[in-house]
């Protein structure tokens, strides 16, 4: 690991403030919106549209690079986050918001693919499964660092939309600075729907119902801790320890996956992610037990999202796992578009606790579907050429997808060349 951060340390420092940045942006604008009496569903909008604007440049960034070069994406990407940082609380107005955040996620999946690919490049098949669960690492430590700064801060004020603007700005000058030339730039096309589904029914499904449980945590977690009366610290406490969890129990929940039957896994994982949220619906007002059901539901949700990446792999060729990641993510891409707006309807119908009943809900229909498809489909793990886990985090584009298949792929070959 150490060695892997000493030959890259530029770019993991690059990516470290940048996901710093992008915390900060995304609880900042949920905290500074209830302050300027945003209604929910204005604020739902305003949330939705970083995963639309993720999603199309999951499509098209690609192209980009492939006409223009990394270097050029790179830096026009980076000075568009920072100028709409520093105009949120210029323009404080949701449709000014929305569309800054439809930027915004923009430009933060076109630097992340740029990112991956570049540390996809200078990772060798000793050393590619370290630099992922590195990365996932970074990504992590900086959107919990960023909650740390929130607290500090005025959200008021203009300091805490500066900050993220000049850190982003800092984080171009270390990557590009230091990487190598890039070699010629490809991606696989996305495998099509159809074909996945035919696959795996249950990874498509339960892709979609993750991506509103991500943007759920993502999006509307500060909104919600503001609806119920938390103080600015302890929302940032709160969604810090969404994000904790969710590396802490990544590499146990991976131990089991490469141990027992996937989709038995995926189900109790499901139920347990559901019973951490209907801790706090059920006992509302109670910070602790807030923080517990965050705790469970971001440790449960989002090493689901690795686990069922292995799972459709287990049915599928080692050279269709490629397309297959660029397919899942499409689909999870979809439904992050969706889960703010649907939380912010049930916040407003049913009170600030249909925040928990909404992600209780996706992971019931996670656990539900997972036992509807075991009467459907007999698994005997002894028949399949199961793949290893490896640890992908739910920020991460489609350039991390494919570097997380070879990871499986390669993994998969030592241990038949051992069996031999």
């Amino acid at each position: 690991m150490l060695q892997v951060l000493t030959g890259s340390w530029a770019l993991f420092l690059g990516m470290f403030m940048l996901m710093v940045g992008n915390g900060l942006q995304g609880t900042l604008l949920g905290l500074r919106g209830e302050q300027e009496g945003f209604s929910t569903l204005a604020l739902s909008i305003v949330m939705s549209a970083y995963f639309l604007g993720f999603l199309f440049s999951s499509r098209y960034t690609p192209e980009l690079i492939r006409r223009v070069g990394h270097v050029r994406v790179f830096a026009a990407l980076g000075s568009m986050i920072s100028a709409v940082l520093v105009a949120y609380p210029v323009l404080v107005e949701p449709w000014a918001w929305a569309i800054g955040r439809v930027i915004i996620g923009f430009c933060f999946c076109g630097v992340y693919i740029t990112a991956e690919s570049w540390l996809n490049d200078a990772s060798s098949n000793e050393n590619r499964g370290k630099s992922l669960s590195l990365y996932m690492i970074v990504q992590m430590a900086g959107i919990v660092f960023a909650q740390w700064i929130v607290s500090m801060g005025d959200v008021s004020g203009y300091v805490l939309f500066i900050i993220p603007s000049i850190l982003v700005s800092l984080a171009f000058a270390p990557v590009l600075l230091s990487v190598r030339p890039m070699p010629a730039f490809d991606t696989t096309k996305p495998m099509r729907i159809k074909e996945l589904i035919r696959a795996s029914p249950l990874a498509c499904f339960g892709m979609f119902m993750l991506g509103g449980v991500f943007a759920a945590q993502f999006g509307m977690s500060a909104v919600y801790g503001s609806r119920v009366g938390l103080t600015v610290g302890e929302i940032s406490f709160f969604v810090s320890a969404i994000y904790v969890a969710a590396l802490v129990l990544q590499y146990p929940i991976g131990w089991l996956s490469d141990r027992m039957d996937r989709r038995v896994l995926i189900i109790w994982i499901a139920f347990v992610g559901a019973a951490g949220s209907m801790i706090a619906f059920l006992v509302p007002g109670n910070f602790f037990l807030i923080v517990l059901s965050g705790a469970i539901l971001g440790g449960t949700s989002n090493p689901l999202y690795a686990l069922l990446i292995a799972y459709v792999n287990d049915y599928l060729d080692k050279s269709d796992m490629a397309a297959a990641s660029g397919g899942l993510l499409f689909i999870n891409g979809v439904g992050a578009i969706a889960g703010p707006l649907i939380v912010g309807v049930m916040m407003d119908s049913i009170g600030d606790n249909g925040f928990w009943l909404f992600t209780a809900f996706l992971m019931t229909a996670i656990g539900c579907y997972g036992l509807y498809r075991a009467t459907q489909r007999k698994r005997d793990t002894s028949d399949l050429e199961t793949v290893p886990y490896a640890p992908v985090s739910a920020a991460s584009t489609v350039v991390a997808a494919e570097l997380a298949q070879e990871v499986y792929i390669e993994a998969g070959e030592d241990d038949e060349d051992a069996r031999h």
